[in-house]
């Protein structure tokens, strides 16, 4: 039956999946890589499965092998519906990926200005933690982006949510002096405004 609510769930089935939760299916079984049907539908971005999943009481927070979840996911992938759906829901913002990065780091490295503006918004999302690399949010916005105007919108978000612009990586390079080898001037120009 679990294996079944989550073929359902991939497949956006959301009658399926409901007809399925009316009899004895435990809603977070998981398969083989330790994906439960929530998690399956987010993966394949079905918004309206995973709206019904969550208000059946699926729990948002399990992590897979991979060691993502549904906000972790979504928030990497950009699916700014189900960031949403999961904040909703009360998501634990706290859990992290394999990388030991918040939703919020990939969000911000790979360049997804809505998901990093409703993070840090919409929840209690820790902007200056630190992942397994030592780096925060801004650190990788800095790193990973291109310096573009995504990149310029989402370290403006950050420090204006309080990213620390000091905090920098394991050899002591800050986000300005990354900024500065990287020729982003207008980078540089935000993270000279907040102090930097």
């Amino acid at each position: 039956m679990g294996q079944q609510l989550i073929s359902a769930a991939t497949e956006g089935d959301t009658e399926t999946v409901l007809e399925l939760l009316k009899g004895e299916v435990d809603i977070n079984a998981t398969n083989n890589q330790g994906v439960t049907a929530v998690m399956a539908a987010t993966q394949k971005n079905n918004v309206d499965t995973v709206k019904a999943l969550i208000e059946k009481g699926a729990d948002i927070n399990i992590r897979n092998d991979n060691m993502d979840n549904v906000l972790l996911y979504a928030g990497a992938e950009g699916l700014l519906e189900i960031v949403k759906l999961a904040l909703q829901a009360g998501a634990d913002t706290t859990i992290t990926n394999r990388y030991g990065g918040t939703a919020l780091i990939p969000a911000s490295d790979r360049g997804h200005v809505d998901i990093v503006e409703e993070l840090l918004t919409n929840s209690d999302t820790d902007v200056n933690h630190l992942n397994k690399l030592h780096w925060t949010a801004l650190l990788e916005a800095v790193i990973l982006g291109d310096g573009g105007k995504n990149y310029q919108e989402i370290v403006q978000l950050l420090v204006d949510h309080g990213a620390d612009v000091h905090i920098s990586d394991r050899d002591g390079i800050t986000p300005l002096e990354h900024a500065e080898s990287r020729g982003f001037k207008e980078i540089e120009r935000i993270l000279k405004e907040a102090g930097a």
